[in-house]
């Protein structure tokens, strides 16, 4: 038995045999060619059939993968009637008395540079676009069938990389897995593994490619990013039982996907996930959640080396709002410090970093970087449902200063003539008890107020929540805790706010009741939890 290593992109278990994809080989010669206008008459023949083979792809990607992952074909579409593109070729036909077929190579390979050289990441990811679309036509032009590899039975696709075309151009129901030696979890590929609910572990290697042939046995965790190729019968057991709980969760998904979130008595609540990062959207979907409410900016900051570009931060709330497709998403500004740290912020060592520089404080005591994220956020809110929340919250003056710069943010991409939507909500964290203690003065100033519990505990409680030793003591049920919940609920609605949790408490069970009572109208937890605390919410009875 040997393992390899990659990244998960899609959590779950598949046992199969391997099956290699095999690339159908594009190799182009240069050939002379007087009769120019052929060639160009044949390049617009190939670009023609590639549409209608594009606009299949589209329809077979909206079945299986939603509107939004689908676009990616849209936008396939545009690039073949580009312009400049279309230029490009022609221009290499003519002057150089060419093949049609070496001119669309040379074309795909110099604006595939072009975009990889630029440094807005969404313009780096068209690199890989430019590629598929011109393979596709070099494919009609020598009569090779661009999408390969029939399947007779379900198995594990194993690729050097796979486009979006090749990805979706697979029979779903005959792929257990997907595991590529290179890409990105923010490649299309990627995202379409996700959203396809297919287990799916990138960049595990050439040494793997080396390794594998086609019928050996296999086992994905999607969960670690792990492959283990030609199991023994111990391991093989641990994953059968590990992937018989993940098809218990699976049946539930079915029993309650697109069942309200509504008690017994009629009252109902949003159940929403909490994320780390863009990699994250496929488990909310595939765990019916009817939006996020939370996804942690932070990680576009501890993944990088320096501060991330207004352009990298857009990018990606773009995405997670496309992605989403009108279901309200909740972006919590940057929550550097305490536990995450990045060394590029030069942040002083401190005795209790919890106790201090933090979160809000970083944004107000350094706005330049406040002001960074605030411009990409607002300029994303045009493609979605946004909602803004900001994060270790102790006074009126700390939010009504945070209101304060949004305004000012809003203005400068007014008179830049930026769009943004006006329709963004904001709202702050309740996770000290300062915050929900005047949290009658915070609400008229927000929209709405999230409860994050696991912060709330350890100031509450004055445990340390990085402190092992001291776990016995703290007590996630304390009287304390629950009485500053319930006082920010009453205050919240008192004055129109509405008020959640998104802390670990969220996903406890015991206490789902108790929340519904209190008057809490939104719970976020791990996707994975999204269905337990549906079945919970389902079974009671709020006025017994």
């Amino acid at each position: 038995m040997k393992k390899y290593m990659g990244k998960g992109v899609y959590s779950a278990i598949a046992i199969g045999r391997i099956s290699v994809f095999k690339k159908k080989d594009l190799a182009v010669k240069r050939m002379r060619c007087e009769d120019t206008e052929t060639e160009k008459k044949r390049v617009e023949n190939a670009k023609n059939l590639a549409k209608e083979q594009i606009g299949t792809l589209y329809e077979k990607a909206l079945k299986e993968v939603g509107e939004a992952n689908a676009q990616i074909f849209e936008i396939h579409m545009m690039m073949l009637d580009d312009e400049d593109y279309n230029e490009s070729i022609d221009n290499i036909i003519d002057t150089q008395k060419v093949n049609a077929e070496y001119a669309v190579a040379v074309t795909a390979d110099n604006f595939s540079e072009m975009f990889l050289a630029m440094d807005d990441a969404y313009m780096q990811a068209r690199s890989a676009d430019i590629k598929d679309i011109s393979n596709r036509i070099i494919a009609n032009l020598t009569g090779i069938k661009s999408e390969g590899n029939q399947l007779d039975d379900k198995v594990i696709i194993c690729a050097d990389d796979l486009a979006p075309s090749e990805t979706v151009s697979l029979d779903k129901d005959k792929v257990l897995a997907f595991v590529t030696a290179h890409g990105s979890s923010n490649s299309h590929t990627a995202i379409l593994a996700r959203n396809m609910n297919i287990p799916a572990i990138i960049g595990v290697g050439d040494a793997f490619l080396d390794e594998i042939r086609d019928g050996q046995s296999a086992i994905v965790d999607g969960y670690a990013g792990e492959i283990y190729l030609e199991p023994d019968e111990e391991t093989m057991q641990e994953f059968v039982l590990k992937q018989q709980n993940d098809e218990e969760h699976r049946k539930l998904l079915q029993n309650l996907k697109g069942k309200e979130n509504v008690t017994l008595d009629g009252t109902k609540i949003n159940i929403f996930a909490n994320i780390g990062g863009v990699d994250n959207i496929g488990a909310v979907l595939a765990n019916d959640a009817g939006g996020i409410g939370l996804f942690r900016s932070e990680f576009l900051y501890l993944e990088n080396s320096d501060f991330p570009t207004e352009e990298q931060q857009f990018t990606a709330y773009r995405k997670v709002l496309e992605s989403m497709a009108g279901k309200k998403v909740i972006i919590r500004t940057l929550d550097i410090g305490a536990d995450k740290q990045a060394d590029y912020f030069g942040l002083k060592k401190e005795e209790n970093p919890a106790l201090g520089m933090r979160a809000i404080r970083i944004c107000l005591t350094r706005p330049e970087i406040f002001r960074t994220q605030l411009r990409a956020l607002y300029r994303a809110s045009v493609f979605g449902k946004l909602g803004i929340m900001f994060p270790m919250i102790t006074s009126e003056s700390e939010v009504r200063k945070v209101l304060e710069i949004c305004n000012e943010v809003k203005s400068e991409l007014k008179q830049e003539g930026i769009e943004y939507s006006e329709n963004v909500e904001l709202g702050i964290m309740i996770e000290t008890p300062a915050a929900a203690i005047i949290s009658d003065k915070l609400a008229p100033l927000v929209d709405f107020f999230s409860v994050g519990t696991n912060d709330l505990t350890q100031y509450t409680l004055a445990c340390d929540r990085q402190n092992p030793d001291i776990e016995n003591f703290v007590d996630t049920h304390h009287e304390a805790i629950l009485r500053l919940i319930e006082m920010s609920a009453k205050n919240a609605h008192k004055n129109g706010a509405w008020i959640g949790i998104c802390g670990e408490l969220a996903a406890d069970t015991t206490l789902t009741e108790t929340f519904l009572k209190m008057g809490i109208d939104e719970l976020s937890v791990s996707p994975s939890f999204v269905l337990k605390v549906r079945d919970v919410v389902r079974k009671i009875d709020i006025n017994k």
